[in-house]
């Protein structure tokens, strides 16, 4: 893509923005609850996008809503870091972009009027650190990697590879956003292989697997062969109409805090659930606050904490052993990120770099302040898998030095710009306890219709209930289906 084209797109992506219907006239699936006929009490639980955009929605039907959120802040896993950064630069702790096919993040902050702005595209050229060499490459033929691949995947390249060996299964997926997918029995084959095995079954060289892990696919769960090749497909199927990515200008906190200005009076913080008790006409809900404990019952329960916290919760009576094994064996990918700010941006001085992928610990670099004004810049280095929890272990101060050190080989000399550093693990956070979900091979089939079932009156969202998982736009989504549900569901009788 050159840059003529780039900006094209971009004209038609913020053309086709500003035509966005207004959320309470659109009749997509994704359409927001229609005004209650019988108002509900509702208590959700968690003030992350998915319950936000299900109270927003809720409340604008006519239901009164309560939400109670165990942080201090809105946005769960949506959270930008502004210290302790120099002359106003931020950068993301968590969510960050969103891909042009992700209509209700694109919508919500039309809604919202939070300006976006766009990445570089994703063809543009990248920077590769493998095998202890420096690679700048696109995804075309004829790269010198530092990998035994066959004369064939050599003259496919990179981006020839993803169609060979990826591309091709896509279309044997079915709709990957029904609801009940999948219900092919043919794809429990998918579902039982591991990326890793997947890939070698397609006839991938091991040096093509090895070149092919490189970034985008290690950064699920332990790699390549920790998880679900349906898992893999799945991601792969819903960016296929994906052409660019954008950001919220300011920091993609804007959105959940845009939610919560016009939620304020509903959202209780520092409020977090010690046990849940549903029920087939109410539930309830004990929250422990100022050293005390809370029951609130409500008609209705929407429940967006992720389920590697809600393990840990009282449930009584229990959910259906469906749910409860759900609950309990969905695995979190373990990420932990370090942000490093220098005086001055050197690595432009080749080319500007602002991503880079490698094969050490450190598997994936990011520059947050390509867009943001002034001679300093931030680079992010991220851990994730068994590298994640490795840096995890360490004291920040040595997770800023671990950082420092894998980037200075990447870009020799960078140390004498650094200034200071900031770290997030994402498994130390009591309220995420993982930075995504995830499905290890043979999970996939088995876990996923007991994840979004409703029991009783408790509703569940949150990215981990939602084909877009790991993304701002699955938390919309499975946030606007639980309202639906609520909304939709027959009031209990008196």
């Amino acid at each position: 893509m050159n840059r003529r084209e780039f900006l094209g797109r971009v004209a038609l992506a913020a053309a086709s923005l500003s035509g966005c219907a207004s959320l309470g006239t659109r009749t997509t699936p994704d359409s927001p609850p229609a005004q209650a006929r019988a108002p509900r009490k509702v208590v959700i639980l968690g003030a992350g996008l998915a319950g936000l955009v299900a109270a927003h929605e809720l409340t604008q039907a006519g239901h009164d809503v309560t939400i109670l959120e165990a942080r201090a802040r809105p946005g769960g896993r949506v959270h930008t870091l502004r210290e302790p950064f120099s002359d106003g630069l931020h950068a993301e702790a968590g969510a960050l972009f969103i891909p042009s096919n992700h209509q209700l993040t694109l919508q919500y902050a039309n809604f919202f009027s939070l300006p976006i702005r766009p990445n570089p595209p994703l063809s543009a050229p990248g920077l590769f650190y493998v095998r202890g060499q420096r690679v700048v490459a696109n995804w075309g033929p004829n790269v010198e990697w530092p990998f035994d691949l066959t004369a064939d995947e050599t003259k496919l390249g990179v981006g020839g590879m993803w169609e060979k060996y990826i591309g091709a299964e896509l279309e044997g997926l079915g709709d990957v956003t029904a609801p009940g997918w999948p219900s092919d029995p043919g794809l429990e084959t998918l579902d039982r292989m591991s990326v890793a095995e997947f890939l070698r079954s397609r006839g991938a060289s091991q040096g093509a697997v090895a070149l092919l892990r490189v970034g985008f696919l290690d950064l699920v769960g332990d790699g390549i062969d920790s998880y679900s090749a349906l898992l893999m497909l799945r991601r792969f199927a819903l960016r296929r109409t994906e052409s660019l990515r954008f950001s919220i200008t300011g920091g993609a906190d804007r959105l959940p805090r845009a939610f919560a200005t016009t939620l304020a009076a509903r959202i209780r913080y520092q409020s977090p659930v010690v046990r849940i008790e549903p029920g087939e006409t109410s539930a309830s809900v004990v929250i422990g606050r100022d050293g005390q404990h809370q029951r609130l019952t409500a008609d209705h329960i929407v429940c967006t904490i992720p389920f590697s916290v809600l393990k840990s919760i009282d449930v009584s009576p229990s959910f259906s052993p469906q749910k409860a094994r759900a609950v309990d064996q969905l695995p979190y990918t373990s990420s932990t990120r370090v942000y490093l700010q220098f005086r001055r941006k050197a690595w432009t001085s080749e080319r500007p770099y602002v991503t880079a992928t490698t094969d050490l610990p450190m598997k994936w670099v990011f520059e947050h302040t390509a867009s943001q004004p002034g001679p300093r810049g931030i680079l992010e280095a991220q851990a994730t898998g068994v590298d994640g929890r490795r840096v995890a272990q360490m004291g920040e101060s040595d997770r800023v030095q671990f950082a420092l050190s894998q980037l200075q080989r990447i870009f020799p000399g960078l140390s004498g710009d650094f200034e200071r550093g900031v770290s997030k693990s994402w498994d130390e956070d009591p309220w995420a306890r993982g930075a995504f979900a995830y499905f290890r091979p043979g999970q996939m089939l088995s876990l996923l219709p007991h994840i979004v079932r409703p029991e009783g009156r408790v509703h569940f969202a949150g990215e981990h209930a939602s084909p877009w998982s790991a993304w701002m736009e699955g938390a919309l989504e499975s946030g606007l289906r639980a309202a639906r549900e609520v909304n939709e569901t027959p009031p209990a009788a008196r």
